[in-house]
C-alpha cells in the first residue's frame, strides 16, 4: 500500500470525468530510447507471473524467455526490443493534469520490549476490528484500553510522530536495539476516513497550502507537543501492521500485488485506470525531470486519477526527504498488449 507523502498530506477528491484514450508511437516518449529497459524488464517479471489475463500471460512468458539475455551487453536493447514488439503507448487522461509525488519505506528505531525509551506501540489488528468497521477511533486506540494487556504489540517504538506517519506509509523497518531489523506491512484499519493533517493545519492559519511537507509537519508537532499529540488525533484513521518475515533484507517492501517493489522502477497508480503488473512510461518534469520506463506495482488511498502516479524513492531518511519534496506535474503514458491497446483505441494513431 503506497502512500505518497504530499498525497496524504494534502489529499483532496475531485468528480469523476469522461476518460480519453490516445494512441502513441513509441518515437513520441521523451528520452525513450535513452533508458535502461533491462532495468525495467527485470522489475516487470517479479509481478507479471501474477497476471492471470491470457494476454498478459502471454507476455509474461515473452518475457521469460528473454531473462537470459538481460545480463548480456546488449541487455538493454533487447529488453527495448521486447516492448516496443508486443506493447503499445496509450495515453490515459480523465481531464485532470498529471500529478506525480513519491512515497518510502520509513525506518524507525524500535524494540522487541517496551522500556523507557520505546515506549509507543506498533499494534497488529485485533479481531474484532476486522468484523466492526467502523472499529474505534484513534482517539479511542490510543487514550483507552481496548488494546492493552492483549499482546497485540508487534514492537515499541522512540518516536509517535515517526509511527503516525509510518502509518501512513503502509510498511517500514524497524531497527532493533537488540541487533537486527523487524519489517511490518499494512495488516489494516480501523474503518475510519482518513482527514488530512496538513489541510488541518491550513485550516487552522498555521502554514499556508504551499508550506506544508511531512517535515514541516513532523518538526512543528515536535516543537509544540501538546497541540501536537492533539492535532495528530484529528486523524481518526489508523492502520494496523503485521509483521513480515519472507523478505529478504535486500528487496524493497511489499506493494498492492504482494510482491517486492523496487526504487525508482516501481509506480503506485490508481488501477480503475492503470492495470497493476503493467509497464508505465513516466514523464516527470519539475526541477529534477525523470525519464524512464516503471512498472504499477502498487497502489494508495490519495493516489486517483489516470494521469496520477506515486514513484517509489526507496527505504531510510534520505529516501523520504526525496519522496518528501516531490510534486511535480508531467506525463504518464501506459504500455498495453498491442490487442488490448487497438481494443481501446481502435482508430490507432
Amino acid at each position: 500500500m503506497a502512500a505518497s507523502v504530499l498525497g496524504a498530506v494534502m489529499t483532496g477528491s475531485g468528480a469523476a470525468a469522461e476518460v480519453s484514450y490516445t494512441m502513441l508511437d513509441f518515437s513520441q516518449l521523451d528520452g525513450w530510447e535513452k533508458d535502461n529497459h533491462a532495468s525495467a524488464l527485470k522489475v516487470f517479471l517479479e509481478t507479471c507471473p501474477d497476471l492471470k489475463d491470457q494476454d498478459w500471460h502471454s507476455l509474461c512468458a515473452l518475457a521469460q524467455s528473454q531473462a537470459p539475455k538481460l545480463a548480456q551487453p546488449d541487455g538493454s536493447l533487447a529488453a527495448r526490443s521486447f516492448f516496443e514488439l508486443f506493447f503499445r503507448p496509450v495515453l490515459i487522461e480523465d481531464g485532470a493534469p498529471a500529478l506525480f509525488t513519491g512515497y518510502f519505506e520509513p525506518e524507525l528505531e524500535g524494540s522487541r520490549y517496551r522500556t523507557a525509551r520505546y515506549r509507543y506501540p506498533v499494534y497488529k489488528m485485533p479481531p474484532e476490528a476486522s468484523i466492526n468497521s467502523p472499529w474505534l477511533s484513534r482517539r479511542d486506540i490510543l487514550t483507552g484500553d481496548a488494546m492493552q494487556g492483549r499482546g497485540l504489540e508487534i514492537a515499541w517504538v522512540d518516536d509517535p510522530v515517526e509511527l503516525f506517519f509510518l502509518q501512513i506509509q503502509g510498511s517500514g523497518r524497524i531497527k532493533l536495539n537488540s541487533g537486527g531489523t523487524l519489517r511490518v506491512g499494512y495488516g489494516g484499519a480501523n474503518g475510519h476516513p482518513y482527514r488530512s493533517i496538513g489541510m488541518e493545519m491550513v485550516r487552522r492559519g498555521i502554514y499556508k497550502a504551499h508550506q506544508v511537507s511531512a517535515q514541516v509537519i513532523k518538526s512543528w508537532v515536535r516543537r509544540n507537543p501538546v497541540d501536537g499529540s492533539e492535532l495528530l488525533l484529528h486523524n481518526p484513521s489508523y492502520v494496523f501492521f503485521r509483521e513480515i518475515r519472507k523478505i529478504r533484507p535486500s528487496k524493497g517492501p511489499l506493494g498492492a500485488m504482494n510482491r517486492s517493489i523496487t526504487t525508482l522502477r516501481s509506480l503506485a497508480v490508481d488501477p480503475k485506470y492503470t492495470p497493476l503488473g503493467a509497464p508505465v512510461w513516466v514523464e516527470k518534469d519539475g526541477e529534477t525531470k525523470m525519464r524512464r520506463l516503471m512498472i504499477a506495482q502498487d497502489t494508495g488511498s490519495a493516489i486517483k486519477g489516470a494521469q496520477r502516479g506515486d514513484i517509489f524513492y526507496g527505504t531510510g531518511d534520505s529516501a523520504g526527504q526525496a519522496a518528501g519534496r516531490l510534486r511535480d506535474p508531467g506525463r504518464m503514458v501506459v504500455l498495453l498488449p498491442i490487442q488490448r491497446g487497438f481494443a481501446l483505441v481502435p482508430d490507432g494513431f
